[in-house]
């Protein structure tokens, strides 16, 4: 039996936990950054006008800290494999209403995730799935 051997590339994390933001506006500013180089991601939540962007931007500036401290590398060698935003404990909190009732109000928590990996080699083909060629008939 022949065994594939996957080079696994080295991974690097920044976790925020129980921020008091929305998952749903933070994953907005998550998406944006995805897959992109660490100067370009810098500049993108720099640059974002939104709440969630300076949160995102600490997380991911921790996660280019562990990189450089922890493991040694460089970052300008680096890019966002992952970003993820996943949903912390919701707060309840109860707002009076007319006639004597009330509605809860939900103060939503998330937990951040930044996710680093080393860019790949220029002369590398990248390791996902092939496109098919289209040739054209005649």
């Amino acid at each position: 039996m022949a065994e594939k051997v996957a080079e696994e590339k080295l991974q690097v994390r920044a976790v925020a936990r129980y921020v008091r933001i929305s998952p749903y506006k933070a994953r907005q500013v998550a998406s944006l950054i995805k897959g992109k180089d660490v100067e370009e991601a810098r500049f993108i939540v720099s640059f974002t006008p939104k709440h969630a962007a300076r949160v995102i931007r600490k997380v991911l500036e921790s996660a280019v800290a562990n990189a450089e401290n922890n493991n040694g590398l460089k970052a300008e060698n680096l890019v966002v494999a992952n970003c993820y935003v996943d949903e912390g404990p919701t707060l309840k909190r109860w707002r009076p209403r007319a006639l004597g009732r009330a509605t809860r109000i939900r103060k939503r928590t998330s937990h951040i995730t930044v996710v680093l990996a080393e860019k790949e080699e220029a002369g590398k083909a990248p390791a996902g799935r092939r496109r098919a060629v289209r040739r054209k008939k005649g």
